[in-house]
């Protein structure tokens, strides 16, 4: 069984997102998802993501295509994919290139013959989860009343 492993903060769960994950799931057998933890996503993008990393796991895990959604570790950030051990590790093609290039490094130090592969965008310049966010918080700076914003709503089994 080949197992795909992908990658991502999942903040604001849009159509580039599903796009993502069903070319990541036309590679293997088993997807699994690595939900980056809140304070990763506060060192790499410099603050802290809208949604809380048990939420985000939560909406991510309700897919029906996902069979597996995980935290990522809070010390290693490689020890969740050694217990995983995927096949191949699909990125988002706005994840950074020396993310991936950083990756390829711990995982032939961890004697691991993963395969990284970079994903095509889905309407990148339209889709794109800082994109959301800049309209929510443009909303809340506009407007006194409360802005709700759904993502997405999937179930997994019906």
């Amino acid at each position: 069984m080949k197992t795909v492993l992908v990658t991502g903060t999942f903040d604001f769960l849009h159509r580039g997102h599903l796009y993502l994950l069903q070319e990541a799931q036309k590679l293997g057998d088993r997807l699994v998802v690595l939900i980056a933890r809140d304070s990763t996503v506060k060192k790499i993008k410099g603050r802290f993501p809208i949604h809380h990393e048990k939420e985000r796991r939560e909406l991510v895990a309700s897919i029906r295509m996902v069979d597996q959604a995980i935290l990522g570790d809070r010390k290693d950030p490689y020890r969740v994919i050694e217990q995983v051990k995927p096949d191949i590790i699909c990125l988002g093609y706005d994840q950074q290139h020396t993310f991936a290039l950083a990756l390829r490094d711990a995982l032939k130090i961890r004697g691991m013959k993963t395969r990284i592969v970079m994903l095509k965008p889905f309407e990148a310049d339209r889709l794109k989860g800082t994109h959301l966010r800049a309209l929510v918080q443009k909303e809340e700076s506009t407007s006194p009343r409360t802005f709700v914003a759904v993502t997405a709503l999937i179930e997994k089994d019906g």
